[in-house]
């Protein structure tokens, strides 16, 4: 069965963007492991705003992978490399972890995620935790979710004080 893995920068604080759902507190000038997780999958899963920050960046950064938003509005811009899910989320992903394929990127945002934990669906987090308390802002899960526990399975650090960390899903 494919695993997803929700792979999402955050600041100390755990929030994943600006309450302007703007990331410009984010270090963009090195890879901190992103070429080799973008190895390890072929279908990106994210919400709406996160859809539409994403298009705000210019050209559509994941042309290789299955791509699917999942929007309450149907009237959405649409895009030729994404399908919009609209309804039965929870049904879709458990049906798409068990298709054949690489591992799923759940990019986020926050409402997604904390779905998907609640419904037990996250196997794995790789987080970028950047020394950048916001004090405000998007949380990488909202205050609904429910309590889960996870192994730590790896960490690294650079020297501009981001920390990447992995937990995985205990069985």
């Amino acid at each position: 069965m494919r695993k997803i893995v929700l792979y999402s920068a955050c600041s100390l604080d755990s929030f994943i963007a600006r309450k302007d759902h703007s990331i410009d507190w984010l270090f963009m000038d090195g890879d901190y492991g992103y070429e080799d997780f973008h190895q390890t999958i072929d279908t990106t899963l994210m919400g709406h705003n996160t859809y539409r920050v994403v298009m705000e960046m210019g050209e559509f950064p994941y042309k290789d992978s299955k791509n699917y938003v999942f929007s309450r509005n149907e009237n959405v811009d649409a895009n030729e490399y994404v399908t919009f899910i609209h309804h039965d989320v929870v049904q879709f992903v458990q049906h798409l972890k068990t298709q054949p394929g690489k591992n799923i990127w759940l990019i986020g945002g926050g409402q997604v995620n904390t779905l998907l934990l609640n419904y037990d669906l996250i196997d794995e987090m790789i987080l970028g935790l950047h020394p950048t308390i916001l004090g405000d802002g998007i949380p990488l899960f909202a205050p609904t979710a429910k309590e889960r526990n996870f192994e730590l399975a790896e960490s690294k650090s650079f020297g501009n004080g981001l920390l990447l960390v992995t937990y995985r899903k205990e069985f």
